[in-house]
Parts: structure tokens; C-alpha cells; sequence
């Protein structure tokens, strides 16, 4: 679905939905980024975007909350395209967390050129660029204020990086799920390009998104969270603060709550 034109406005968020489930801890969010972005339209990395997408990552850092981050790896391959085109699904899936951790290795340069402490853990094994993926130890370095970025994926085929990140979110107990998405700014009703009566919308439940079959976020990962009441923000990652604004808290987007 597209993005509209006008931005959302500014909105309060309400201390149900947004703050630390966990009174006397920092509130802590799982961010996800699409891997599109990354290579600003072209296949590969645009270090210009990384740079812009790191700097608001390490402004909202600065504030307090401890981030964990996940990345798609569509700007290099996305397994179900490469399916279509002939390529066995499991062998694409494989060759798609590959390059989510080249954008994790990116991102993690231009986060420490910030000055943010960052840790990349990889559900594939490759000891010389990334730790494996423990949760434990990627909740300590969340307390310790570092940013922890999580690549490969699932480590399995068949599995999207929005369902990772609702998995990674729960394992590490997160607050809330940020789902930033490359040209999309909500949810909405239906199709705005095809239909003049969709409207964007600000809040609705993880039920009503299954059962409208509103596709901007993959089912098992509207299921997961539905399932656990972890509450998900889904909103546009373009624009100047907008990654920014999502993980300190603000209501941009539509909130995806269990109801």
C-alpha cells in the first residue's frame, strides 16, 4: 500500500501502550528495518541512508531506551522472488539472511561512527563478523546501553524477517515492536490507490488485521504478538525523524494492540 502525502500528526502516547512493561527497567523496543531502504532503491547499500537511519537510531538511543534492531534483506535478495524465478525456495531463503547481515555490518559501522556501543548476533554462525544469537546475552547488552542489531534471520527458510522480529521482540521481552516499512506510513482499510474511500488507521486490534487480511505486516507476526499482547507500531520509515520518533515513544503510524 502507499504512503499518503500528508504526514501523520504529532500524537501523545498513552501509558498503556507505549511505556516499559516493566516498571523500575528502561522501556525497550525491537526495531524493524526494511532492507529495501537500505540500498535506496538499487540492489546493494546506500551508505548516505545507512547514515541517516543510524543517526536516528542513535538520537533515540541517547534519550535512554535500549534498542535491538532487525533487518530485512531485500536490497540483495528476497527468497520467494528468486523462488518464482526457478531457484529452490530454501537455497533463495538462505542466500536472503546472508544479506541481512551485510546491512547489519553496515549499519553497526555508521552506529559506531555515532558513538553508539552496538553488538551484531546472527542465527547463522559466523564467528568472524557477528556473535551466534543467545538471548540472554543480547538482553545484557541492551542493559549495558548497547544497541544490538539481529541478522540471518530466523536461520531457517520459510520464515520473513516481520516474523523474526516479533519472535526476537518476545524472546528478549520487549515492550513493543516497531515495524518501519519502505513506503508505507500505517495500516489502512484498503488500498488507497484503488479505492477513493480507504482511510489510514490510527489504532485497531490484532484480530481485526487477520481477519481484514490487511497484509502490511506478515500474519504469523500479527498472530505471535496477538497471542503474547505485545503491542506493534506500524509506520513509514521515511522522513527526517521518523525512526526517531517511533522508538521514543511517539504515536505515529497505526498501533496494532491485542485489544
Amino acid at each position: 500500500m502507499p504512503t499518503t502525502t500528508t504526514a501523520p500528526a504529532h500524537r501523545t502516547a498513552t501509558s498503556h501502550d507505549l511505556s516499559s512493561q516493566h516498571p523500575g527497567r528502561a522501556r525497550r523496543v525491537l526495531l524493524k528495518l526494511s532492507g529495501e531502504a537500505f540500498g535506496g532503491g538499487h540492489v546493494g547499500v546506500d551508505p548516505d541512508v545507512v547514515k541517516g537511519i543510524a543517526h536516528q537510531i542513535a538520537d533515540a538511543h541517547r534519550s535512554g531506551v535500549q534498542i535491538a534492531v532487525v533487518i530485512g534483506g531485500g536490497n540483495f535478495f528476497r527468497g520467494a522472488e528468486l523462488q518464482q524465478r526457478g531457484m529452490e525456495r530454501a537455497r533463495a531463503d538462505y542466500m536472503g539472511m546472508l544479506g541481512t547481515v551485510m546491512n547489519c555490518l553496515a549499519l553497526q559501522d555508521f552506529l559506531e561512527k555515532e558513538g553508539v556501543d552496538t553488538r551484531v548476533q546472527t542465527a547463522i554462525t559466523m564467528g568472524q563478523v557477528a556473535e551466534p544469537y543467545i538471548p540472554r546475552r543480547a538482553m545484557r547488552h541492551l542493559e549495558k546501553g548497547r544497541v544490538v542489531i539481529f541478522g540471518a534471520g530466523a536461520g531457517m527458510p520459510y520464515f520473513s524477517t516481520d516474523t523474526v522480529s516479533a519472535q526476537r521482540a518476545l524472546e528478549i521481552k520487549c515492550d513493543q515492536v516497531l515495524m518501519s516499512k519502505h513506503g508505507v506510513d500505517g495500516v489502512y482499510t484498503a488500498d488507497p490507490r484503488t479505492d477513493d474511500q480507504a482511510r489510514k488507521l490510527e489504532e485497531l486490534t490484532f484480530s481485526d488485521a487477520l481477519v481484514g487480511n490487511l497484509r502490511v505486516v506478515d500474519a504469523a507476526a500479527f498472530s505471535l504478538c496477538m497471542d503474547n499482547e505485545l503491542p506493534m507500531l506500524v509506520f513509514g520509515m521515511d522522513g527526517e525523524d521518523s525512526i526517531t520518533r517511533a522508538i521514543k515513544g511517539e504515536r505515529i503510524g497505526t498501533l496494532v494492540t491485542a485489544g
